[in-house]
């Protein structure tokens, strides 16, 4: 029996991707093993994102053909579908698999491959290993082309699943036993405009709150301008979606937001975020910021930080600027160096840290219902699990409390770490 291990980079979208092929392989005669370990085929499921995306995923081939000369090695992901023929030039690679050719991937490891299939979304249902959480992609693609980013090219054009294969979907892995469900997307907020007749996320999501299914709901990344009055009323009323929202800010100059081509500035985006805690107090926001944006001024920097001091907010994703070709941004003027980049990093990193432990001192002696995962931590072999609004809490409890939501009082938090004790 051939041994096969597939490896995932990048985005919640990816590890969706992942499952799906995990999933399509199952019923052939295959073993899975974990990745890193000696296998007869790799499957590497790439980004794009950065530059060192693409650098990460190089290697990453590299070291897996060292690992086994002898293994088939087929790259899939974004970085396959906008570089195929770069992926090739790497020793070892046997085949490269594009973002919605995913059913070829058994027929190229029985060496039968057939034609590339065009991009769509389908309702496939995958398997989770962890079987408490699992990913539904409900969207994919991008249509908004912001100057930097090299996803539209990867993903192509947004499109949707049909609402009625997404609650299918739904019902069918909260069958299975997962207790929360990540609806993720390239574009989360714009699902359903492509659909005949064109519809919106809070209308599938109001959906999935009258199916009463027996899990819980967490969005992945949303737009600012995505947010109207009717998905915050939704999101803030629901016994189902979780108080847990990543919002991309990017930066905090709207000189930097208009060459971005970002269609808000950052007194909108302070509103909004002001507007949502006021509607769900307890609301967890994550938010993305880019950092060394060509033309991105001292002065540019110093509004992005104060930007970010003011907001309410539980955690920040900090990249360095990528120079993607083919996008507008790599031929603007005025780059800026990787020293600059590295240290307006690192400043907004530590102030990621600091809004991070202020917001989990903010829920001492509270009570939190935790979704209890089967990973343990390292230091205290606790237990972890994650509430709704995505606070991790440690605690010490047998593992019959695994895949079950349970109440909890938050009882410290040290060195970034949450710890809680069951009511």
């Amino acid at each position: 029996m051939k041994k096969i291990a597939i490896a995932t980079l990048g985005c919640k979208v990816n590890k969706y991707d992942s499952a799906v092929i995990h999933k399509l392989l199952e019923g052939a005669e295959f073993s899975f093993v974990p990745f890193g370990r000696k296998a007869d085929i790799y499957i590497v499921n790439t980004c794009t994102v950065t530059k060192r995306a693409d650098y990460q995923s190089r290697q990453l081939i590299r070291r897996l053909h060292r690992l086994n000369p002898d293994a088939l090695i087929i790259v899939t992901g974004c970085y396959a579908q906008r570089a195929p023929k770069e992926i090739k030039e790497i020793q070892g690679v046997d085949y490269t698999v594009g973002i919605g050719e995913k059913e070829r991937i058994l027929d190229l490891i029985n060496g039968s491959p057939r034609k590339e299939a065009p991009l769509e979304i389908t309702n496939d249902i995958p398997a989770f290993p962890e079987h408490t959480r699992a990913f539904l992609k409900v969207q994919d693609g991008c249509d908004s082309y912001c100057s930097y980013c090299i996803v539209p090219y990867a993903r192509g054009r947004s499109r949707s699943l049909r609402k009625e294969d997404a609650i299918r979907s739904i019902s069918k892995l909260a069958e299975l036993g997962y207790r929360e469900i990540v609806l993720t997307g390239i574009h989360l907020g714009s699902y359903g405009w492509d659909l005949m007749p064109p519809t919106r996320l809070s209308n599938l999501l109001r959906s999935i709150e009258h199916e009463g299914i027996s899990c819980r709901i967490r969005l992945s990344s949303i737009e600012p301008t995505e947010f109207d009055d009717d998905l915050i009323d939704l999101i803030s009323s629901s016994r189902t979606i979780c108080n847990h929202l990543h919002i991309p800010l990017q930066s905090g100059a709207d000189e930097v937001l208009k060459r971005m081509n970002r269609p808000y500035t950052s007194k909108f985006f302070k509103e909004l975020v002001k507007k949502l805690v006021l509607a769900m107090p307890d609301l967890n926001i994550g938010v993305d910021v880019i950092v060394g944006f060509p033309g991105e001024s001292h002065e540019n920097f110093t509004n992005t930080v104060s930007v970010i001091e003011e907001l309410p907010i539980g955690y920040l994703h900090v990249f360095p600027y990528s120079r993607r070709p083919g996008t507008p941004a790599a031929d603007f003027p005025d780059q800026v160096d990787n020293k600059t980049i590295k240290k307006r990093g690192e400043t907004l990193r530590g102030m990621g840290s600091s809004k991070r432990e202020e917001f989990y001192r903010g829920f001492l002696k509270k009570r939190l219902s935790i979704l209890v995962e089967s990973k343990k931590d390292a230091d205290t072999k606790y237990l972890k699990g994650f509430s709704r609004n995505y606070i991790p809490v440690l605690i010490d409890v047998g593992e019959d409390m695994v895949n079950k939501e349970i109440p909890i009082i938050v009882t410290g938090v040290h060195d970034g770490k949450v710890f809680g004790t069951l009511v």
